[in-house]
């Protein structure tokens, strides 16, 4: 392993030592504002750790901020948010005011977790499920701005299926003088092998692989991508273009550019799940997400349902005759191992008042999503992006991914 890339992952112990060091005082109080909470949803993997456990079996060791409230917009036959309210004395509320205000007419609560993914939302010609989570986010600073005071909060997945709305919310974050994090758990999740990007050093290609739809996984690939990009020298510098290409302009792709062969092949090479045989009759709808960085940086995020599941990624790092690659390994079975990771990094924000990496990357991710599928509504056209090109930030040297996994029980190693 290169010595920085060794460093980079040491740093993830670190940073979840942070947390440990920064618990004073009494827990934190959350209210979980939540679209639908079923067994194996976002709701039971996130909020039911602060409720069950971080291996969801009512067993130490738990997160350490306590969710007080919750507001469900849906309950549907399978709910089981009504089950768990009882069970752990957690009231249910209304409206998203009294769940952040406990019944009462002030702000009454240290944070708030934004959990709006599923539920029966429109789609839109993009094929965009329009989860309401920026109207939820406008609830929430709503009651932040007639308290007079803003807790952090965390939002899960895409900040919104808008790019405006996603570059909205962060806005007011820092209008409000809020923390914020947001994001996919692929990012965090503990990685085979244990290596991250060395921090600082430049960048010339990329490619991330994963599987499933354009919009629910897309997401997540885009996210696994940028994560390992930021760290280049000169920070994020933004994104002029993105284009989105499917069969046979996907594989065309690969062939012609020989960066992204190499890189695909290597990424590849990381898979736990890769099915054996011809890829193109093995992927019915390969897609790919194709990022031009502002500093030259290029950048390619696969979908490949049908010859994968699973996360890898593929960086070419200058200096280095290999590239960093890992694969970004998710437990497919209850506790969801890799959500225990985002728990963890969601109580740094809580504990510290500081989120441990920034919110910007998912409001990039979001945009640089929202404009894939622009890109293929019309026609697969290139597309120049101006306002993805304005995004600056720079994550912090120190790694936020999980550097144990689980063991044959299934529960967590740290």
């Amino acid at each position: 392993m290169h010595r920085r890339t060794f460093l980079g992952a040491s740093a993830a112990a670190s940073s979840t030592a942070s947390a440990a060091t920064a618990t004073q005082g009494a827990p934190k109080k959350i209210a979980a504002i939540i679209t639908e909470y079923w067994l194996g949803s976002h709701a039971d993997v996130v909020v039911g750790k602060y409720l069950e456990g971080y291996n969801q079996d009512d067993q130490p060791p738990y997160p350490r901020s306590k969710v007080v409230s919750m507001f469900l917009e849906h309950f549907p036959k399978r709910d089981m948010s009504r089950s768990q309210s009882k069970k752990y004395n957690v009231p249910i509320y209304r409206t998203v005011s009294e769940a952040l205000c406990l019944g009462g007419d002030k702000l009454a609560v240290d944070g708030v977790l934004l959990i709006g993914e599923h539920g029966d939302y429109p789609v839109n010609d993009k094929e965009q499920t329009l989860y309401p989570r920026f109207d939820m986010f406008l609830k929430i600073t709503d009651v932040f701005r007639q308290s007079g005071r803003a807790v952090p909060v965390f939002n899960d997945k895409h900040l919104s299926w808008s790019w405006r709305q996603a570059k909205r919310m962060v806005e007011i974050s820092k209008e409000l003088k809020f923390p914020m994090l947001a994001g996919s758990s692929a990012p965090v999740a503990f990685r085979v092998p244990n290596v991250d990007t060395p921090f600082g050093i430049a960048q010339k290609h990329a490619v991330a692989i994963s599987y499933s739809g354009l919009d629910i996984y897309g997401f997540h690939v885009l996210e696994a991508l940028q994560v390992m990009t930021e760290r280049r020298k000169g920070g994020e510098t933004g994104v002029r273009s993105v284009q989105c290409l499917e069969g046979d302009a996907c594989w065309n792709f690969v062939q012609e550019n020989g960066w992204a062969k190499r890189l695909f092949d290597e990424a590849l090479s990381r898979s736990a799940t890769r099915k054996q045989g011809d890829m193109k009759t093995l992927a019915k709808k390969p897609a790919v997400f194709v990022v031009d960085y502002n500093d030259g940086l290029k950048g390619a995020a696969f979908l490949l349902t049908g010859i994968v599941e699973d996360f890898t990624v593929a960086v070419d790092v200058d200096g280095q005759a290999k590239p960093v690659s890992t694969l970004m390994k998710l437990q497919e079975r209850r506790p969801h191992h890799h959500f225990g990771c985002l728990v963890k990094n969601i109580e740094i924000m809580f504990e510290t008042g500081k989120a441990p990496y920034p919110v910007e990357r998912t409001m990039l991710t979001s945009g640089i999503l929202d404009f894939a599928l622009e890109s293929r509504i019309q026609g697969y056209k290139k597309l120049d992006t101006p306002e993805l090109a304005k995004v600056r930030y720079q994550t912090p040297n120190a790694s936020h991914y999980c550097v144990k996994g689980w063991g044959p029980d299934g529960k967590r190693l740290d």
